[in-house]
């Protein structure tokens, strides 16, 4: 299972979930690998972001059905790769489970992006400007690294199967 975290599950980690598996699925990938999200202070059942609506519906992706997932326990032992948004993001989940230390990045540097900002901002509130920006950054990650991923999760195993 790869898994997204952010704060609140209702913007770049729902982002990240949903390009991945739509890629994942373009590219032909193992239909037995699981694409999730969370967050770190999740209202269980929020909905997404109605910009994050908007800009993945553009993409042919429906996000009516999300509902925002507390990251637990459980979420972070089943994964085999837990990719967070900012190094605060990191130090928060590594101070509630250190045991996921080893399976644990930033997504931009996953994605093997090196710059002066490690962190994916967060858009919340900002405009529909700035969501398609983050949208964008996220998803020039995801570009890079699913490549990689793909010969990986091929096989029966995929990642954290």
């Amino acid at each position: 299972m790869i898994l997204f975290v952010c704060t609140g599950n209702t913007c770049r980690s729902v982002m990240a979930e949903e390009l991945l598996r739509r890629d994942w699925q373009l590219r032909g990938g193992n239909p037995k690998l699981e694409i999730t999200s969370a967050g770190l202070a999740a209202n269980p059942g929020e909905r997404a972001s109605r910009h994050v609506k908007a800009l993945l519906a553009e993409k042919g992706i429906d996000t009516t059905a999300h509902s925002a997932t507390p990251l637990d326990a459980a979420l972070v032992k089943s994964a085999g790769l837990i990719l967070v948004m900012t190094s605060n993001h990191r130090e928060s989940l590594l101070a509630r489970f250190p045991e996921a230390a080893s399976k644990t990045f930033l997504l931009k540097e996953f994605a093997g992006i090196v710059g002066n900002n490690p962190d994916i901002t967060d858009p919340y509130g900002a405009s529909l400007g700035k969501y398609r920006r983050i949208m964008e950054e996220i998803h020039d990650c995801i570009s890079k690294f699913i490549v990689n991923l793909k010969g990986e999760c091929f096989d029966e195993g995929g990642v954290g199967q």
